[in-house]
């Protein structure tokens, strides 16, 4: 099996050949297309010539875990489901009843397995929990990037300006235009057949695969938290369509996407953070949809310019900037800290403004519980936070806003950072995600940098206000609709 750039492994025991078979557990990448993951497992069940399974496991006692997220994970298992039915690989959906029923599934799995697969994801609990389980289950276990489109190992370095990157993006396109995950991996796909289940099915049996009666199940669950499932959203052929749509109807109207009204924006956010779609698949659907695009397009000037870059109409590479730029910034910045969540990771300049002005009177101040419920006197805020609750979304520049009327109106700046994730992981099904951290980062100076004049509560950190809102948007619908009542 050839090195690849975008695999590295966790646990460095030997590959077993007398394994029965190889063993894919899919954390993030919960798709069946352009998944380098399951390119690599299916290499390995092939090289090795061995029968391969999938394991997709959803945990009652995660953090933020409630009906809403479970709901557009079950949907993905589903789709998934469907498509490996038609396959020569086994899939296991395991969907937990009660808290920690799972312990010990991974282990049994592992347990006669050739190696273990899984994907490579920097955040959240996630990131702790396959390094826990590679030391555990005594198999070579190898992590598989598949977040984005350029690898995350790649730069060199932590970038503080969006800028940089795209730069650095633009000097480096073959490594990450090189070889893309395969479109289709499992069309006529030929492996050995898998067979029974490798564990005991009585003691973690496997969640239902009909939609109607997997959404059912959920409502027996006991979650912590009560936040409704958004209908109708989740899974990989909703994802498909959602791009389909947005490329016919949207695309070409994206200039006008602060608007909330113009309804141009993707809506892709919450598939690729589940990994239901991946980066790759959206970047080919706009491609070719640029009339007799091709490679020789892109310019060799490399200075880290906004547009022109690709080749393409503004509208495209305005979009594209937001899906490799602002996207993977976020990526590269969690890739080298692990303190991404935490008031410390902010750049110097903007942690010594923020703590000078600490003390600062506030014009308002709310609690998290006020501003969870949107009871604070701004129109504009609370409209923008029952569209968070209500849809597990939120329009990309009122989120701006969103996060600085926080800083504004909390105690601290500690404080707002520590309100804006939890609200955010708790609602948004893009929530916990390395772009959600760095727009919230954001907020607070990175990626930025210092503003002048300076100001009360937040230095010289970015300010926005409702009123300069207001005037620049066409906010009428948006307030009818997520307005009081």
């Amino acid at each position: 099996m050839q090195a690849h750039a975008r695999v590295r492994t966790l646990e460095e025991a030997p590959i077993n050949p007398a394994g029965t078979h190889v063993l894919y557990w899919m954390t993030a990448a919960r798709r069946t297309r352009s998944s380098y993951a399951l390119d690599r497992a299916i290499e390995w069940a092939r090289e090795l010539g061995k029968p391969l399974w999938v394991l997709e496991a959803l945990r009652l006692g995660h953090p933020h875990a409630s009906a809403r997220l479970h709901a557009f994970v079950v949907r993905g298992m589903c789709d998934n489901a469907a498509r490996f039915e038609a396959s020569p690989i086994g899939y296991y959906p395991y969907v937990e009843p009660k808290l920690d029923a799972g312990k010990g599934l991974l282990a049994a799995f592992a347990r006669k397995a050739c190696v273990v697969v899984t994907d490579d994801w920097p955040v959240y609990f996630v990131r702790n929990m396959t390094r826990a389980a590679a030391a555990k289950i005594g198999a070579r276990m190898e992590l598989v990037d598949g977040v984005g489109l350029v690898p995350m190992s790649a730069p060199d370095r932590c970038f503080a300006r969006a800028h940089d990157f795209r730069r650095w993006c633009q000097k480096h396109a073959n490594v990450w235009l090189g070889p893309a995950p395969r479109v289709n991996p499992l069309a006529r796909l030929q492996l050995s057949a898998a067979g029974e289940p490798p564990i005991n099915t009585r003691k973690w049996p496997a969640a239902p695969v009909d939609r109607t009666t997997a959404l059912e199940r959920l409502g027996q669950l006991a979650f912590a938290r009560e936040i409704p499932a958004i209908p109708d959203v989740g899974g990989s052929q909703a994802a498909r369509a959602r791009l389909r749509a947005f490329v016919a109807t949207g695309l070409e109207r994206y200039a006008e996407r602060n608007q909330p009204a113009a309804e141009v924006t993707s809506g892709l956010s919450a598939y690729l953070h589940w990994g239901q779609i991946g980066a790759h698949e959206v970047l080919r659907a706009v491609l070719a949809s640029e009339p007799d695009w091709d490679p020789g397009r892109i310019s060799e000037l490399c200075r880290g310019q906004r547009e022109g870059w690709w080749g393409m109409s503004p509208a495209r590479e305005g979009f594209l900037d937001q899906l490799l730029t602002w996207r993977e910034v976020g990526h590269n910045f969690v890739w080298h800290h692990a303190d991404y969540a935490r008031f410390e990771s902010l750049p110097a300049w903007a942690r010594t403004t923020l703590r000078a002005h600490a003390s600062d009177e506030r014009p308002e101040l709310y609690s998290l519980e006020q501003f969870e419920a949107a009871a604070t006197h701004d129109p504009i805020w609370n409209a923008a936070q029952r569209e968070l609750v209500s849809t597990g979304a939120m329009h990309n520049y009122l989120r701006m806003l969103w996060g600085k009327k926080i800083l504004h109106w909390s105690a601290s700046p500690r404080a707002a950072l520590e309100i804006m994730i939890t609200l955010n992981d708790r609602y948004a099904l893009d929530g916990r995600d390395p772009n959600s951290y760095s727009g919230i980062g954001w907020v607070l100076g990175r990626f930025d940098r210092a503003w002048g004049p300076e100001r009360a509560v937040f230095g010289k950190v970015r300010y926005m206000s409702s009123e300069s809102t207001r005037r620049k948007l066409r906010l009428n619908a948006y307030l009818q609709r997520f307005g009081p009542g």
